[in-house]
């Protein structure tokens, strides 16, 4: 895997702070309901599932298609379940996952990285797939979360229309605030469809990007060991 560093904002560079100034804090760059919680509410108004499956039938037609032949008479309805599996991102909430952590550590005090977590998204401008893997790295203070969850909260929002630069700033954001570590990072690298089948038709081309908070924006050596340590082991 080939991934890059971004360049550090001016002013960082390597210096360190006197350990008795504590950092200060950042204002959250997204807006909370982002990824604290589910983006669809229960009292928020829905088409119904009927309404749902005559639009599939609208767009069989639209492309020339005759909706009544045997093989599309439920496509329609197949359709809309699909809908329901590869979007049930909306109904979920990132903050349960990651409400419980744990203690028994032994003191451990380096990050704990996760990587190669295989997701499938969808790309919110021609709501085509796009997949990949995604590396996330976190430094805990005293309490750990659960491994799974961070593979958890990864597919809550990739099953949601999404550009990847929005995934990668989501999943820093909610591990940053609900965990509270000392530093974020992740990296996600991704093969878009709506590049590689049509327009273009780059197939293989992949997009890299990446968020880092915390000890790993300030400290470019710790950038650089989160990355050696993703691209290592091929």
């Amino acid at each position: 895997m080939d991934a890059l560093i971004k360049s550090l904002r001016p002013g960082k560079g390597s210096e360190i702070k006197a350990p008795d100034v504590a950092p200060e804090p950042r204002p959250a760059e997204l807006d909370p309901s982002e990824f604290l919680a589910a983006a669809v509410r229960a009292d928020q108004p829905r088409p119904s599932r009927a309404e749902a499956e005559a639009a599939v039938h609208t767009l069989l037609n639209y492309i020339g298609e005759n909706p009544a032949r045997e093989g599309l008479l439920d496509t329609p309805r197949r359709v809309v379940e699909a809908f329901d599996e590869l979007y049930q991102g909306y109904h979920q909430c990132p903050a349960e996952v990651l409400d419980r952590t744990f203690g028994e550590t032994a003191g451990y005090d380096d990050f704990v990285l996760i990587r190669d977590i295989e997701f499938t998204s969808q790309c919110e401008h021609h709501m085509m797939p796009f997949y990949g893997r995604a590396h996330i790295a976190y430094t805990p203070v005293e309490r750990v979360v659960g491994l799974s969850k961070l593979a958890r909260l990864t597919d809550i929002f990739a099953r949601r229309l999404q550009t990847q630069e929005h995934l990668t700033a989501q999943i820093a954001a909610a591990v940053d605030e609900i965990l509270k570590p000392r530093g974020v990072a992740v990296v996600i690298e991704a093969e878009h469809t709506c590049m590689s089948v049509r327009g273009v038709a780059k197939h293989g081309a992949m997009t890299f990007t990446s968020r880092y908070t915390g000890m790993f924006r300030d400290n470019p050596a710790e950038q650089a060991r989160f990355l050696s340590m993703v691209r290592g082991l091929r």
